[in-house]
């Protein structure tokens, strides 16, 4: 296999790296609720979110994928040690804010690191805008938003519904419901997350074909054979990773979401995680993102990886 092929490899893996931080740094959104309110263990809880992430891969298209691949950055300024600076950078911004108890977004860091890498090197012309970047940075105050005003209408909706049964009988029923909330959230999760990193690698996939031509990679297992598809391996091999990130559990942010910021009981446990799994599919479906301020880190990670390579 051509020298080149072995450096796409090596940074494939890194890719798949960041979709492990992105399991174990995001796992808390999925089982803070469910572990606060004692409806799952903790340990339950993980393998749980782990498996419908996982799971979410196969039943939702690749359009966030496709997003990340050909919405965003301009291809013609991206290469190797773009996508490699843009990793670092979420990576790094991931593994500050998980050591902080920070629940931060990892999709944040991984656009903006890929973004800010791609700008470091030739500029802010290598930003396709507008672009998806409209509906990107809109959806960074619409989503929290969306969360907000559905579980305040669910539950207020559930509450009036339930206002003549007995609170024993209520909290009995939703720790059951719950669970099914988990699950839903756990989905959206995976559905939206993982095909971030599936698009960062079409994305260097189609790069370096453009680069250096098949030939480099005709011989792998990387070789695309259409560049507007998700390869299968692709799609597996990033739901295994964030699945298997999530069984890890980031148990510092787990703490921040579930005994923090707020005390929820089963009813209002399964109304935050049904609204918040609404919002997720909504952005799935229509390939929307999110987006922060780790592209100053991985513009600094190009500058020093382009001295070193």
């Amino acid at each position: 296999m051509h020298a080149s092929a072995w450096f796409v490899v090596a940074i494939v893996g890194v890719a798949l790296c960041f979709d492990f931080i992105n399991g174990f740094h995001d796992a808390a959104n999925s089982i803070a609720t469910v572990v606060s309110t004692r409806v799952l263990s903790p340990s339950a809880a993980v393998v749980w979110a782990a498996a419908f992430n996982f799971i979410a891969v196969f039943l939702f298209g690749t359009a966030v994928a496709k997003t990340m691949g050909k919405g965003l950055v301009d291809l013609a300024a991206v290469d190797a040690t773009v996508i490699l600076a843009g990793l670092a950078g979420a990576i790094t911004w991931d593994l500050i804010t998980w050591w902080l108890g920070l629940p931060t977004s990892s999709s944040h860091a991984l656009i903006g690191g890929y973004a800010g890498a791609a700008v470091a090197k030739a500029g802010f012309t290598a930003l396709l805008f507008p672009g998806k970047w409209i509906s990107t940075l809109v959806f960074i105050v619409v989503a929290p938003l969306m969360g907000l005003v559905l579980a305040l209408a669910l539950t207020v909706a559930l509450s009036w519904a339930l206002r003549r049964s007995l609170p024993r009988r209520v909290d009995r029923t939703f720790r059951v419901l719950q669970i099914g909330s988990a699950a839903a959230y756990s989905l959206g999760h995976g559905s939206n997350d993982a095909q971030k990193t599936m698009g960062i690698i079409v994305g260097l996939l189609v790069a370096e074909q453009q680069l250096f031509g098949t030939g480099s990679l005709a011989a792998s297992p990387l070789h695309l054979t259409d560049p507007n598809s998700v390869p299968a391996w692709v799609v597996v091999a990033c739901g295994a990773a964030m699945g298997l990130g999530t069984v890890t559990g980031g148990w510092r942010i787990v703490k921040t979401m579930g005994q923090r910021l707020t005390k929820l009981t089963p009813f209002g446990g399964f109304c935050a995680e049904t609204s918040g799994a609404i919002t997720l599919f909504i952005a799935s479906h229509f390939g929307i993102l999110t987006i922060p301020a780790a592209a100053g880190i991985a513009g600094l990670m190009y500058v020093v990886l382009r001295a070193l390579v």
